[in-house]
């Protein structure tokens, strides 16, 4: 698919999913859990959002492919569980999105007298057209919507904060810290929507950039949002009033600015809305091009039409999913996207870990989580709990919806083989004993060329045949520059070992070429012309180039003839970028073959 979202794109989809029942119906109900300290329960809930847009933001800068938790979480527990995230995540986004279609069918009920299932079903259609005219288009309406939202939101904030009454948030902590805390629980689904946009990350231009700053900004901006319009409902309307109304804002409007300002905001009610919809449709249609690119549904399911290159059979699966879900009975169901949607949280924490503690070759996300691992285990516990406190019938349902994903996951296996997952090779790691194959590496290496842009250099060609040694003893310098020779007269005859022995050691008595206590650099000229190579060579226990460099790990060997003069300069500035990566030695120790050790040097970031 073409990659034609941006920062902008990101910010407006993932605040367009957030900004809806959470803002417009939610405050009423939850003041009447927690008091005027309501607000800072969105604060709270906000707060605890932005836990797991750091551990999604790893994740998918890791990983940018359609699809976003069904990606990552099968490659990181299997196909297994990622078919069942895939088709969790694809009918809690769908009912989500019917739950907003619903909003708007009874906004046209409430104007004009229609009835609900025939509005709801069109407007399901209209949506639907919409994202078929192509990503751009979508993210474009979605930018000046989510844009208005915040300007009519922050123009109510503004007017409204001047006739608060102080008196209104007394006694602040009516309820208690308890009734705080749990009403935070209560008012996070509002927040699930940012999770959504992982799954349109295989369009986002410059994702190492664009993801993380989009998610994080959004959440911030909303979470701020959110606090600040509770804060001055709770200051304008009366106890009585706002712990039974359905439409609190909207409430708080009329005593603000009059009908003028009430109206106005229903104006940005009809927005949020339309935005949830939208973004709604957008994002839940690359779950089953995900699984359909993984065989796991049906293959037409990843076609592209050839003029705007949209995802038409996905859309328009998600888009009748959501005309049969408007004509049922939503509550339940919502309840249960609700838990599937912390249960989409928890595996994003649980990825971070696994994904890190496995040492997989070549996940280098370009963005990572602070506070590893508390971060992510306090998170886990948190929405375990919160799950927990949804009571039992959605989370039976979920149960089913979890029971159909393993269902087709055993129909479905056999069509197309995966990468042993990170699991395994976490498990490889504690015990020691090779399970897996390279595969999910060789599949994260080409993710990370395609993410970075990375255009081969002859550096990068040169290295892509080298020598890479792998050495587990402990090694002076003259017996390593003697097996250093032989590897090299093995690999290019034409070069004598005893003349390669000599023109190392004399290199080595003019100056030592280790340039710190863990990496060298030995290069000599040769004679003749054309003839250039690198060895990379990783000493586990050392070589001991000198009394001050006893036991050097990195090990880079240049030799080339004069007329290679410029690629040998290149060549060495490209080894100084590689190894100035703070995370080099890390990586040089975690890699487990030759060939990672090959792809830490191809996919570093350096200047080309």
């Amino acid at each position: 698919m073409i990659k034609q979202v941006g920062f902008w794109g990101i910010f407006s989809i993932s605040a367009g999913a957030m900004i809806s029942s959470g803002l417009f119906v939610l405050p009423g109900l939850a003041f009447a859990k927690a008091g005027p300290v309501v607000f800072l329960s969105y604060f709270i809930a906000g707060a605890v959002a932005l836990s797991t847009v750091f551990s999604l933001s790893e994740l998918v800068t890791a990983m940018p492919k359609a699809g976003g938790d069904y990606f990552y979480v099968s490659r990181t527990f299997g196909k297994m569980f990622g078919t069942v995230s895939g088709l969790l995540s694809w009918f809690a986004l769908s009912l989500k999105s019917a739950f907003a279609i619903i909003g708007l069918a009874e906004l046209a009920w409430l104007a004009f007298g229609t009835a609900l299932a025939p509005i709801a079903v069109i407007l399901t259609v209209f949506f639907t057209v919409l994202n078929l005219l192509g990503v751009r288009e979508a993210t474009r309406i979605q930018n000046v919507l989510v844009a208005a939202l915040f300007a009519i939101l922050g123009l109510f904030a503004l007017v409204g904060i001047q006739e608060i009454r102080l008196a209104r948030y007394e006694p602040f902590l009516a309820q208690g810290y308890n009734a705080l805390l749990s009403t935070a629980g209560f008012v996070f689904v509002s927040f699930g929507g940012v999770l959504t946009t992982a799954s349109i990350a295989g369009e986002v231009r410059e994702p190492a950039r664009n993801i993380p700053l989009g998610l994080i900004c959004s959440t911030v901006a909303v979470t701020i949002l959110y606090s600040l319009v509770t804060f001055v409902v709770v200051g304008l309307v009366p106890a009585q009033e706002l712990t039974t109304s359905l439409a609190p804002v909207a409430e708080a409007a009329r005593y603000a600015g009059g009908p003028a300002l009430h109206i106005a905001i229903v104006i940005a009610s009809l927005f949020a809305f339309i935005t949830t919809a939208n973004g709604g449709i957008l994002t839940a249609s690359r779950y089953p091009i995900a699984l359909a690119n993984d065989g796991m549904m049906p293959r037409m399911l990843a076609r592209e039409s050839i003029k705007r290159r949209t995802p038409y059979p996905a859309i328009i699966a998600t888009g009748l999913l959501i005309a049969v879900s408007v004509l049922l009975n939503l509550e339940v169901l919502v309840k249960a996207a609700s838990t599937v949607i912390l249960l989409t949280n928890i595996f994003a924490h649980l990825s971070v870990i696994v994904m890190r503690e496995s040492r997989v070759a070549n996940y280098l996300p370009s963005f990572r989580a602070p506070l590893y691992p508390w971060l992510q285990i306090g998170g886990t516990i948190i929405f375990s709990l919160l799950i927990i406190d949804m009571g039992i019938r959605p989370v039976l349902l979920s149960l089913l919806f979890v029971s159909v994903g393993t269902i087709l996951y055993f129909l479905r296996r056999g069509r197309r083989g995966m990468a042993a997952p990170a699991l395994v090779h976490l498990v490889e790691r504690i015990t020691n004993r090779k399970l897996g194959t390279r595969d999910l590496a060789e599949e994260l290496r080409t993710i990370i060329l395609d993410r970075d842009r990375i255009v081969k250099d002859e550096f990068d060609e040169v290295v892509e045949t080298s020598v890479v040694l792998d050495i587990e003893e402990h090694m002076d310098l003259d017996p390593f520059l003697h097996m250093l020779a032989d590897r090299i007269h093995t690999a290019s005859p034409a070069i004598g070992a005893n003349e390669l022995v000599q023109l190392l050691r004399e290199r080595e008595e003019e100056s030592s070429t280790a340039l710190s206590g863990f990496v060298a650099i030995p290069h000599i000229v040769l004679e003749g012309n054309g003839r250039f190579m690198v060895l990379l060579i990783r000493a586990r226990n050392g070589v001991r180039f000198s009394h001050e460099h006893t036991s050097v790990k990195a090990i880079f060997v240049l030799l080339g003839t004069r007329d290679k003069r410029n690629l040998h300069l290149r060549a060495l500035a490209a080894i100084a970028q590689v190894v100035q990566n703070e995370e080099f030695e890390l990586r040089w120790f975690s890699a487990k073959n030759e060939a990672d050790l090959r792809d830490l040097v191809l996919l570093s970031s350096r200047k080309r």
